[in-house]
């Protein structure tokens, strides 16, 4: 019977010959392309956390972009509140010189008026003591026409004026 393997030296020749020639293909796969893609798997890796680093650090960032925001719209509303403030009391100094100016108004309106009636009345006055002086001469007219005399004419115009006084005519 013959022998499965047949351990002769063409089959040692040939299995020494490939197994150095895979040894030289293994070394050779090895530079062209495991080295490669063991540099590639080594760069991603670098890039992936050089990717984490700066991921860390624009989170960081956006925190500290954040409390800066919010500090500054706690700052805008308390300078809103102030300006609102300030308005506010500004508001309120005009209201009072503005009713402080109507009152000083009101209290020239009312002194014009005063002046206005005190001088109505003196010139009501006047006409008065006009209208009296032509009804004495009307009455001293008539008083002559009836052939009185100076004397009595002259007492008829007093008693009248003394009747009619000057508290008559100015109340």
């Amino acid at each position: 019977m013959e022998r499965l393997i047949n351990f002769d030296p063409q089959l040692i020749n040939d299995v020494v010959i490939t197994g150095i020639c895979i040894f030289i293909l293994f070394f050779a796969m090895s530079y062209l392309l495991f080295n490669p893609a063991r540099d590639l798997l080594q760069r991603r890796r670098e890039r992936i956390a050089q990717d984490l680093e700066n991921a860390k650090s624009s989170k960081e960032d956006a925190a500290a972009l954040k409390a800066e925001y919010e500090e500054k719209l706690r700052q805008i509303d308390k300078e809103a509140e102030q300006i609102l403030d300030d308005a506010r009391k500004k508001a309120k100094r005009q209201e009072a010189d503005i009713l402080a100016e109507a009152k000083a108004e009101a209290g020239r309106i009312v002194e014009r008026a005063n002046r206005e009636i005190d001088l109505e009345k003196k010139k009501a006055l006047e006409d008065v003591k006009t209208e009296i002086v032509s009804i004495a001469s009307l009455m001293a007219g008539k008083a002559v026409a009836a052939s009185m005399d100076v004397k009595i004419q002259d007492t008829l115009i007093e008693e009248t004026l003394k009747e009619m006084g000057e508290s008559t005519w100015q109340s």
